[in-house]
């Protein structure tokens, strides 16, 4: 048993294993706290394994973690959009009050004849009456006929839900979802406008604090950290504006060396916590493929709480924190 959460140390669960659950995000469910995200654990170079399906884990403290099973699992069929060798990224989940079910989003990529194009990425939608039970794929869409990059989901206090989602890479789009949380109404709108990477924004991570609405965003470098930017608005289609880098003292400029996919808001705590991933790059250039050998199996975490000034959200750096004495 550990009492700290230990930023961009190895984290294990309680059986002793490194945790897999990256691109990641947390719900609290019942009473305990749903740790669900990628499975890299066989994703080395020269593999050919982008994913090995989507992981949950449970906690009552937010420190200790319980493994409980894959969600999604990575078929066998090569011609599946969640076979191993294909991209499957950053699910995230929310749960429907309505269907008294779990929706699971996640970013794919690629086609049968290039499971690796990057130029052709889409959404994959699959759902479950437990969030500690088998997922299944039921629908892949393409949002609003736009390449979706990186994203987040968002259910409001009047439980209308959103896709935010960067479009590669141009803009933040911010959409409706359906009341069952399975598509797009169609009602969008665009944000942070940037006329290509690196500046250009990526992996929204959108939290609400009393009435003001807040996102972080990464700037697009691929597995390389880089600065976030948050932006604040009063409704959820805007207008946001930009109020700088929440992370202080942050010498790098690079988000503390990781990437945020999500802030979950503790319940019945002011708290919230940016969860991230530090990648693991291996910079021994691959220059038969003009390519990076990225090593994500051996990727660790970066949780740290955002704290308010002036009602402004900042990160302070803590080599270990307890979020129950907070």
């Amino acid at each position: 048993m550990s009492n700290f959460i230990r930023p961009g140390q190895v984290w294990l669960d309680t059986n002793g294993k490194r945790i897999q659950a990256h691109g990641s995000s947390v719900m609290y469910v019942d009473g305990v706290y749903y740790w669900y995200g990628e499975n890299k654990e066989n994703t080395i170079p020269g593999s050919g394994v982008w994913h090995n399906g989507v992981n949950c884990y449970s906690s009552e403290d937010l420190i200790n973690w319980k493994f409980e099973k894959t969600i999604l699992k990575a078929p066998s069929d090569v011609n599946n959009p969640l076979h191993p060798s294909r991209i499957m990224d950053r699910p995230h989940i929310i749960y429907n009050k309505k269907n008294k079910e779990f929706v699971m989003w996640m970013k794919l990529a690629g086609t049968d004849d290039n499971p690796r194009d990057w130029n052709y990425q889409y959404m994959g939608i699959a759902t479950s009456k437990s969030i500690t039970e088998e997922f299944k794929l039921i629908d892949k869409i393409v949002p609003l006929d736009m390449s979706s990059g990186d994203f987040d989901l968002f259910v409001d206090d009047n439980g209308q839900a959103y896709i935010i989602f960067g479009k590669v890479h141009t803009e933040i789009v911010i959409a409706d979802l359906t009341d069952d949380y399975k598509n797009l109404t169609g009602k969008y709108s665009t944000h942070l406008h940037f006329s290509s990477p690196p500046l250009a924004r990526e992996a929204p991570a959108v939290f609400k604090r009393e009435n003001e609405y807040f996102m972080f965003t990464s700037g697009t470098t691929a597995y390389y950290p880089n600065q976030t930017l948050s932006a604040k608005a009063d409704n959820m289609h805007g207008p946001w504006y930009i109020i700088g880098d929440p992370c202080l003292e942050d010498t790098e400029k690079n988000t503390f060396n990781s990437q945020i996919s999500s802030v979950f808001k503790v319940p019945n705590q002011d708290l919230f916590i940016a969860i991230g991933d530090r990648w693991v790059v291996d910079l021994t250039r691959k220059k038969e493929k003009s390519s990076w050998n990225i090593n994500t199996s051996e990727s660790d975490y970066v949780w740290l709480p955002v704290e308010f000034r002036d009602n402004i959200p900042v990160i302070q750096w803590k080599s270990e924190w307890n979020p129950n004495n907070f």
